[in-house]
């Protein structure tokens, strides 16, 4: 394979997914370590779908932003004066440098280089020393909006004007877990790292928990009976699949002044992938999640953040069962790391090659025919 041509990657790839699941195996090593097949994953798939934010409640005031970078495009996520969630691009309409990094809050956009100024709906509202060029009208002069949307408190996001709304997109994850109310949810925790590791390692290793008792056996692997776990046919837009809890985390069981919730309700834990890269574990108590950006096929960028649903937020001994929770997660996130970053080193090798699935892998099977499809 040529390092500029993704065609015989794809072809692997289509033919990996053509079979049963009955008979299917883990994705062709090319689709994780071509540097092509990255640059085509990029174009095709994350240049074109609704990606996450975070949370829009991260963003509560006028002036609060956040920054990120969708397929090489820098973009900004604010909250305007009217705290309406607006996205725009994050280069200056003048010299095109980058205006905004990280997050923060603003009165305005001002850019480093030469002062521009923006107000917060893009609009330009100074140019310094620019009245002797008789071409130039202020007026005329805007940053391009993103589309953006609010999504059952999740802040989507996409490049493509043409991409179905992404309410309308999920609306099978609404028809799952409405009876959870994740836009109440409010997000307690927002960290950022990243991994040596291809994003559909990471992406994979979420949607399965067969490695459960195994990679976690010293944090969460004794939660949950793989025995009691269901893992069905994906829809388009993403795959999920469930876990009954059993006590060990009081905050992943309903609260006990919630009454809206019964029987096994009170004690599912959710696992759903939203297609591409946004991952939430939702239980009746906490949620947590991972959005993932590519980095290169050997790296990728992951906002990692979670919080409380509002009973659990209310309760006095709230922070204390969060801080419990957050000490085990990031426990759980040390021992996912040594595993997803030992699948790439054998994705590496040259002796190795993708086995066949258990049926505990179906989303697995689901995500690799998601991604065949989106392959010119």
């Amino acid at each position: 394979m040529t390092q500029h041509d993704p065609s015989l990657a794809i072809a692997e790839l289509r033919a990996n997914v053509s079979v049963p699941f009955e008979r299917a195996r883990a994705m062709p090593k090319s689709v994780y370590t071509s540097e092509a097949f990255a640059k085509a994953e990029e174009t095709h798939v994350f240049a074109k779908e609704w990606l996450c934010a975070g949370r829009a409640d991260a963003l509560p005031n006028p002036g609060d932003y956040l920054t990120m970078v969708i397929a090489g495009e820098p973009v900004i996520i604010l909250r305007d004066r009217e705290g309406v969630l607006r996205g725009m691009s994050n280069v200056c309409r003048h010299r095109m440098s980058t205006l905004l990094e990280g997050r923060g809050n603003v009165r305005s956009i001002v850019c480093p280089y030469h002062a521009w100024t923006y107000s917060l709906d893009g609009s330009l509202r100074g140019a310094p020393a620019m009245a002797r060029n008789e071409g130039f009208c202020k007026e005329d002069v805007k940053l391009p909006a993103v589309r953006i949307e609010d999504w059952q408190g999740w802040i989507m996001v996409t490049l493509n004007p043409d991409a179905p709304p992404a309410a309308e997109r999920l609306r099978g994850v609404d028809r799952l877990v409405g009876h959870l109310p994740m836009q109440d949810y409010r997000e307690v925790f927002r960290e950022e790292f990243r991994w040596n590791t291809n994003w559909k390692v990471l992406a994979e290793n979420f949607m399965e928990s067969y490695h459960l008792p195994v990679c976690h056996a010293g944090t969460i692997g004794g939660s949950c009976d793989l025995n009691l776990m269901e893992c069905p046919p994906g829809e388009e837009a993403f795959n999920y699949h469930w876990i009954v809890k059993n006590d060990a985390v009081p905050l992943a069981l309903a609260h006990p002044s919630n009454s809206t919730l019964v029987g096994d309700q009170r004690r599912i834990t959710w696992l759903l992938s939203i297609y591409p890269a946004l991952l939430i574990t939702l239980t009746p108590g906490y949620f947590w999640y991972l959005s993932l950006t590519p980095d290169g096929p050997g790296h990728v960028k992951v906002l990692f953040g979670g919080g409380m649903s509002a009973e659990w937020c209310a309760d006095p001994e709230a922070e204390r069962h969060l801080a419990a929770l957050k000490a085990l997660l990031d426990d759980v996130n040390v021992e996912d790391k040594s595993c997803v970053e030992r699948v790439w080193k054998g994705l590496c090798a040259g002796l190795s090659e993708p086995g066949a699935l258990s049926h505990l892998e179906r989303p697995n099977y689901d995500f690799a025919r998601y991604i065949a499809s989106r392959m010119p």
